[in-house]
């Protein structure tokens, strides 16, 4: 955490405001060119190392158009490639809202970054030419999404509502069971492409919940919720409601920004809308 904060410290000022925006601006670009320039995007813009070795650097960037869904037919090319655009850019701006924009420009390069040089240790080291997209930079952001807000609800195929964590266990389940039966250059195109989210997570923990004295107090705030009056709570979301009787693990915040004294869960506390005045409404921005 302090080396974060450290480098926040110095380099904020480069940081890049509503970095998904443009993402999704250079998403909507190569689903465009996917449509009406097939075959585009794998001749001259597509992350093949073999091609930059050769001068065609400009792949390190526009390898990043490739957006995140693609269909057979044009309709669902369209459909599907719009419907991608708006939740990766919804879960980008989430994190961003969460990290800040240092935090979360450092993690989204970082997979930038993985994703070269796994291309370039697959082509040198194992002798193989890989197209790699941004598959892995999308699954980063999902993850990180998941982790953070692991019973958030995801409409699979528009209709079944499927929590992120679960969503988030199948997608690694593919991915280690790619790792195990895939060769050499499979695994390590695996780890090094995710590493941004193993890396950042391990180094922006906060270790001290781990601590003794967080572990005793703690165990304190259960024994008094015990003693309470029945029917009594300490703590209520302004959002959903929940109290500290609805789960041990809920955690209690006040919001600095709102107006008044709004209490939030970890769920709600980066995503609701802040209130301007005492008789605001509160509402949750991920609805």
């Amino acid at each position: 955490m302090k080396f974060f904060t450290d480098l926040e410290r110095k380099y904020h000022k480069y940081a890049i405001p509503n970095l998904m925006y443009y993402i999704t601006i250079l998403y909507g670009i190569g689903l465009a060119i996917a449509i009406f320039m097939p075959g585009f995007y794998e001749s001259y813009l597509c992350l093949d190392m073999a091609a930059i070795l050769r001068g065609e650097i400009w792949r390190l960037l526009t390898f990043l158009v490739y957006p995140p869904s693609f269909g057979s037919w044009v309709f669902s090319q369209v459909f599907f490639g719009v419907l991608a655009l708006f939740v990766y850019y919804n879960r980008g701006q989430i994190l961003e809202n969460l990290w800040g924009s240092f935090r979360f420009n450092v993690y989204f390069f970082m997979g930038v970054l993985g994703q070269i040089l796994a291309a370039l240790i697959v082509y040198l080291v194992f002798h193989q030419r890989w197209i790699l997209t941004t598959g892995y930079l999308n699954a980063s952001i999902f993850l990180a999404y998941a982790i953070y807000f692991p019973d958030a609800q995801i409409l699979l195929f528009f209709v079944l509502p499927v929590k992120a964590k679960w969503l988030a266990v199948a997608m690694s389940a593919v991915y280690l069971y790619s790792f195990i039966i895939g060769n050499a250059a499979v695994r390590c195109a695996i780890v090094v492409s995710l590493a941004n989210v193993i890396v950042f997570f391990l180094m922006t923990r906060n270790y001290k919940r781990y601590a003794p004295a967080e572990i005793k107090r703690k165990q304190k705030f259960k024994k008094e919720i015990k003693i309470l009056p029945k029917g009594k709570t300490r703590h209520q979301c302004a959002v959903c409601g929940r109290t500290e009787i609805d789960g041990a693990d809920l955690e209690f915040r006040y919001c600095s920004k709102c107006v008044g004294s709004y209490e939030y869960c970890q769920d709600h506390l980066y995503t609701h809308q802040h209130v301007e005045k005492e008789s605001g409404q509160i509402t949750n921005i991920n609805q």
